[in-house]
């Protein structure tokens, strides 16, 4: 049994209510401790990883703007502060197309984009079949999944090497497969890893590590697609091809927007795969932009050069990223706004 409140006598009159003093607001009255407490943890706990993001990327990337800015070679790597003032001398250098340095780097970077674009696709393509294939539920799909992911799991430079093992001419396994077991391409052993086919062998190997990726991250935006639809699809006649594109895909729209830009800066920007598969010099065909940097910087040891072409290639990507992301947030307002 619960008691009624007490009940003011009759004729009692209202206490009046504390004046608020003149000026005061709400943000005056004082916070309780445990409330600022509990509203600066988050930032608390944010502030080793800002502080270490600090000191790895942002301290280097600044030092290397104001480094492409001075004659930088080994005579001042010692003390680079005390190189010489450049000016924008290494940035006409770099984009002087005319000049052998100006054509060397326009060269890498064709080369460089025309070989992100085959591996992005081919990953995206080869990723996103896999994970449509796997989506059905069968025997043995797991140990699939699994043997899909090894690729992505195994360390790069053990299994860049491996690869620069398999391309060997005289004892490698590619070509004791294709002209000793198959017989295809003549009697004489294939250069992989010289000449213009050392682009389709770095190609491979970039693939080859890449595609998981994409299949992973496919196979988990697949798991959130309602079964249902695919049952309504196929009461109505529509055979695999159709449910595909027409549900799979369009439900898996904002992650491959997100995966394919992943997948862009990832292999435009790529060193280890080149520098393990061919060493510090590789081939003309295979001369992507991240090791012509490398050779321009530590091989030549001009360090300007190779600092300006670094902060141009970042604002390569900058500017690309921005446009893509610009293009496909309006795409997708877009198709809201249709739907």
């Amino acid at each position: 049994m619960t008691s009624a409140p007490p009940t003011r006598p009759p004729g009692t009159a209202t206490p009046p209510k504390r004046p608020t003093p003149p000026g005061a607001s709400r943000r005056d009255r004082p916070r309780h401790p445990g409330r600022a407490r509990r509203t600066a943890l988050p930032y608390l706990l944010l502030l080793p990883a800002l502080l270490l993001e600090l000191l790895i990327h942002l301290v280097p990337m600044v030092m290397g703007i104001v480094a492409s800015f001075r004659e930088l070679t080994q005579f001042h790597i010692r003390d680079w502060t005390s190189a010489p003032w450049a000016g924008l001398d290494n940035y006409h250098l770099a984009v002087d197309f005319d000049r052998p340095v100006g054509e060397a780097l326009l060269r890498s970077f064709l080369t460089t984009c025309l070989f992100t674009l085959l591996s992005v696709a081919l990953c995206w393509l080869i990723g996103t079949a896999a994970a449509v294939f796997t989506q059905e539920t069968f025997r043995g799909r797991g140990i699939l999944r699994a043997l899909f992911l090894v690729p992505y799991a195994l360390p790069v430079y053990a299994a860049v090497i491996t690869w620069s093992f398999m391309f060997q001419r005289d004892n490698g396994l590619v070509n004791h497969v294709i002209h000793d077991q198959l017989g295809i391409g003549g009697a004489g052993h294939t250069f992989w890893l010289l000449g213009d086919n050392s682009f389709w062998a770095l190609l491979i190997v970039s693939v080859w590590k890449g595609w998981p990726f994409a299949f992973l991250i496919v196979t988990a935006a697949l798991q959130n697609i309602p079964r249902e639809l695919y049952e309504a699809a196929a009461l109505d006649g529509a055979n695999t091809w159709q449910q595909i594109r027409r549900i799979t895909l369009p439900s898996v729209g904002p992650v491959n927007q997100v995966l394919v830009l992943v997948l862009f800066l990832w292999t435009f920007n790529d060193f280890n795969t080149p520098f393990v598969l061919f060493g510090k010099s590789a081939p003309e065909a295979a001369d992507l932009i991240s090791l012509h940097i490398y050779q321009s910087s530590f091989v030549t040891w001009n360090f300007g050069t190779g600092s300006a072409m670094s902060v141009l290639l970042l604002l390569f990507l900058l500017l690309v990223t921005a446009a893509y992301l610009l293009v496909t947030t309006r795409g997708r307002r877009h198709d809201d706004a249709r739907g």
